[in-house]
């Protein structure tokens, strides 16, 4: 209810209680004031009678005691009077005039207890008063009524019962009281119009303040309050113009810092609340903060990429989506995690993408894909055919000012304008999480880079060393073998003092793409020292790796290197070991096979020998 109406109902409440209680109390008193006036009147009239009566009695004129009744009438506002014999004149004076019987029910209590009665009537006539009045035997006065009456003193003689109008006094009390209800009323509104005065300034400014705070609430705060008064109203009015100018100014500049952090203005047109956006884009800022210091101590970039995925599932609510890994040197890229699925395969868009990432839009322009606003935008986009209404924003991580990541997000028809409206806060944790998987991509690199021999890229001894108690752990955990081969090229010496040193790095390059192309992508290849390469085949017996090494003893024999002008043709010589058939020790097992290579060496060269223990005593703990 608003404060106008408020003080309306106030004032007609209070003005109706005051009415009824002026009523009330007005039609009491007047009411108590009539019964007593006319009671008195009655009694002085009784009294008159009482006296008259027994003047008459001792004079002997007591017949003409109807005149005298009569006579009584002519008083104004009298309307009846009569008398009533009690029992005892009755008996001594008989039953007397027929006008003077029967008593009524109120006169014969009368006569019976001595008391007087009283009580308001109403009939044609209009309002009455009637009293009855007892006439008691006395012998006080002069002349007394033991005189002419043989009864004991006290005893009730008769009664006169007379009525007189209160028609002109009850008119007068309702007059009266309706003057009084009229000055109440007239009071009450003069009451009302000046405390409405007084108030209307109150009200206008509440009203003002109410518009103020409501648009406040909405982000506006560019509205004020019209100063009304000079007293405490207007400076309060003054006071909420200069908090609404400071918040605004306030929030403005807040805004701005907002905008430098997070690219992206949130008191931009059609933004909406201003104070609302900005606490929710500092809440990213700090959320951000945290899931970078969480990251900062994770080991490997897979991990961050999981814990990317996380946020994106758990609080950005995306349950679709991809995350790419951009591999720059081999222009290719790879899925870490699609639809919450680590190493996933790609779902959402050509897999064309995965060899040639120029084909991916946000790779190629390092800008944000909004297919939300701008459908069609990337002839990449590849759904399902049960999931074509879907749209999708592919955002860019920046890496050292090249794309390094996308994230890939897609997009239902009934959630896109909540997700356009994530777009800052989803950037706020891209570019927070750029810079970590930058370092630990470099840390990464760095790592390999030592694990790695530098002249053929393959994994080298140091390698073998770090991952062993894995390879075996896992060979035992699963119950499987690994097949340990040695490989070493035939007269490569020859080569370096015939050809150079140059020629002899293009042989062993050569070779060491000859192995990896030969293996598995789950195998191993290191090159273990100078020409000497070592093998690892997981999950095969020795057995079965004797068909391995042939393949590549043939491949490297067909195998020709361009050297200044001439072609190099090599050979390969390689011995099996198998672990843990041949020796439950993973060292033990690669000497094993060393043996069997050194035994090839000796049976002629480009050959593939498997180890047996008989060549372990021949060679007598070699």
């Amino acid at each position: 209810m608003k404060l106008h109406a408020k003080v309306s109902v106030f004032f007609a409440v209070l003005s109706a209680c005051l009415v009824a209680a002026l009523v009330t109390i007005g039609l009491y008193s007047f009411r108590n004031y009539t019964v007593a006036t006319a009671t008195e009147q009655i009694r002085t009239a009784g009294e008159i009678v009482r006296v008259a009566l027994t003047e008459s009695m001792i004079n002997g004129v007591i017949a003409q005691r109807a005149g005298l009744l009569e006579r009584l009438m002519e008083v104004q506002g009298l309307r009846s009077a009569r008398v009533i014999r009690g029992p005892l004149v009755e008996h001594q004076f008989g039953k007397g005039m027929s006008r003077e019987q029967p008593a009524d029910d109120i006169e014969t209590q009368v006569l019976a207890k001595g008391q007087p009665a009283f009580e308001i009537t109403e009939d044609e006539a209009g309002a009455g008063f009637r009293g009855t009045i007892p006439f008691v035997a006395t012998n006080k006065g002069s002349p007394n009524c033991l005189q002419c009456h043989q009864v004991p003193e006290g005893s009730v003689l008769g009664a006169v019962t007379i009525t007189m109008s209160i028609e002109q006094l009850k008119r007068k009390a309702i007059l009266t009281v309706a003057l009084m209800v009229m000055a109440v009323g007239m009071f009450s509104l003069i009451a009302y119009l000046l405390f409405r005065r007084m108030v209307h300034p109150v009200v206008r400014t509440a009203v003002h303040v109410e518009d103020a705070v409501q648009r406040a609430i909405n982000g506006d705060y560019k509205g004020s309050v019209n100063v009304q008064t000079s007293d405490e109203i207007g400076q309060i009015a003054g006071d909420m113009n200069r908090l609404l100018t400071y918040l605004d100014q306030g929030l403005s500049r807040i805004g701005h810092k907002v905008a430098q952090l997070t690219d992206h203005s949130p008191n931009g047109e059609g933004s909406g609340n201003l104070l609302k956006t900005t606490i929710e884009m500092v809440d990213t800022l700090t959320e951000a903060a945290h899931f970078k210091q969480a990251i900062e101590e994770d080991e490997t970039q897979a991990e961050i990429y999981g814990r990317l995925s996380v946020a994106i599932e758990q609080h950005f609510g995306i349950k679709e989506y991809s995350i790419y890994e951009v591999l720059a040197a081999r222009n290719q890229m790879m899925p870490m995690v699609v639809d919450g699925d680590h190493k996933g395969p790609c779902r959402w868009c050509d897999p064309q993408i995965l060899i040639r990432n120029e084909a991916c839009r946000a790779r190629r322009t390092g800008h944000l894909v909004d297919a939300i606003a701008s459908p069609g935008i990337c002839y990449a986009f590849r759904p399902p055919n049960e999931a074509t209404d879907r749209a999708h924003l592919c955002f860019p991580i920046m890496q050292s000012g090249s794309v390094g990541s996308v994230l890939q997000m897609i997009v239902p028809p009934t959630d896109r304008e909540r997700v356009s409206a994530l777009i800052p806060h989803i950037s706020v944790y891209l570019r927070e999480a750029a810079p970590v998987l930058e370092a630990k991509r470099l840390m990464e690199t760095l790592r390999e880079s030592t694990l790695r021999d530098a002249l053929t890229g393959l994994h080298n001894r140091r390698f073998l060393e770090e991952s062993v108690e894995t390879l075996v752990a896992q060979a035992l955990r699963h119950g499987t073998h690994m097949a340990i081969l040695m490989a070493d090229l035939d007269y490569f010496k020859m080569v370096n003092d015939e050809h150079g040193h140059d020629a002899g790095d293009a042989v062993l390059k050569a070779l060491g793409k000859v192995l990896a192309q030969s293996v598995r992508s789950s195998d191993y290849v290191i090159r273990y020292g100078g020409e000497e390469f070592l093998i690892v085949l997981q999950e095969t017996t020795g057995a079965l790796a004797v068909p391995v090494a042939e393949k590549i003893r043939m491949r490297v024999e067909e195998m020709k290197v361009q050297v200044a002008g001439k072609v190099l043709q090599k050979t390969i010589s390689l011995g099996i070991a198998d672990f843990p058939g041949d020796s439950d020790t993973f060292w033990q097992t690669v000497k094993f096979a060393d043996v069997a290579l050194y035994h090839a060496k000796e049976t002629g060269r480009n050959r593939v020998i498997r180890f047996g223990m008989e060549l372990w005593n021949d060679k007598k703990g070699y």
